[in-house]
């Protein structure tokens, strides 16, 4: 084989953002503990505090199929990102495409996580030599927003601020950029709510825009603030079309603006289509 080191860098970072190299550990048991009733929260809560006494920990076992890891279908215990690898290789794709076609412009992601995919983005800059881009990474690092059913009905069911889960703070975001050693100031954090952060955001032009914000809301809201500074012939990526507010929340803006660009699917929820 005669693969450029490059692109052996960018894939071995691929395979260790999302832990898919080794099997899955045990997660702590108060990991996932806000799931459980109340009662079954105190008893892990109990059982805990017992066993650390004795330099023990209570754990969780969590068992997942090959194709699920690669396809973003669990909440990973140690991994950097839960889009899994094809979501992982799609953003290389069209990062290293907007490079190759000279699209101007900067990368964002809206929604990041532990800042898997954001670090996968700052890499395939440094691995391509680029110094004149940025990497924006947009959260709340407070985990989702409570819906607003009265500015977006399409969220009104939506439950995804009870996680606690989701919440990473941007102290550890930018710690995960400085254990790969690309924490630099090509990476911009944007904090807050996308609806107040993101008209301001000191941005001019990007080439590839992801967003993954789940809800309708913050779809909908990355997308009235982003899309008309995505250049011709850049990226828009979407994480969460399996989600129906997310999905809806494309459809709307996709018609309000007459984009026709085909959609193409990447896996089960992924999904981009390229600014014309």
């Amino acid at each position: 084989m005669n693969i450029p080191p490059d692109q052996l860098y960018l894939d071995l970072l691929k395979k260790t953002l999302s832990f898919s190299l080794w099997p899955d550990p045990p997660v702590p048991a108060e990991t996932f503990a806000y799931r459980r009733s109340a009662l079954s929260r105190s008893a892990v809560t109990l059982a805990g505090k017992a066993l650390k006494r004795g330099r023990y920990r209570l754990v969780e076992d969590r068992q997942f199929s090959r194709q699920q890891r690669e396809d973003g279908m669990i909440w990973p215990g140690y991994a950097d990102t839960m889009i899994g690898l094809k979501r992982l290789d799609n953003l290389q794709q069209c990062i290293e495409s907007a490079l190759r076609d000279d699209v101007p412009g900067d990368i964002i992601e809206t929604g990041v996580w532990r800042g898997g995919a954001c670090i996968l983005a700052r890499a395939v800059l440094a691995a391509h030599g680029v110094t004149d881009r940025r990497v924006f990474v947009a959260d709340s690092f407070e985990g989702l927003p409570k819906p607003d059913a009265d500015t977006h009905p399409a969220d009104k069911d939506d439950t995804h601020h009870v996680h606690g889960f989701l919440a990473i703070s941007q102290e550890q975001v930018a710690e995960n950029f400085r254990k790969y050693g690309l924490l630099d100031g090509q990476v911009v954090f944007l904090k807050g709510w996308f609806k107040d952060t993101l008209p301001t955001a000191p941005i001019e032009r990007l080439a590839v825009m992801r967003l993954d914000g789940d809800m309708y809301g913050s779809t909908i809201d990355a997308l009235n603030s982003l899309y008309p500074r995505l250049s011709s012939g850049g990226y828009c990526i979407i994480d969460d079309y399996a989600l129906e507010g997310c999905k809806q929340a494309v459809t709307d803006y996709r018609a309000a603006h007459g984009i026709h660009a085909e959609m193409t699917a990447i896996d089960w929820t992924g999904t981009y289509w390229r600014k014309a």
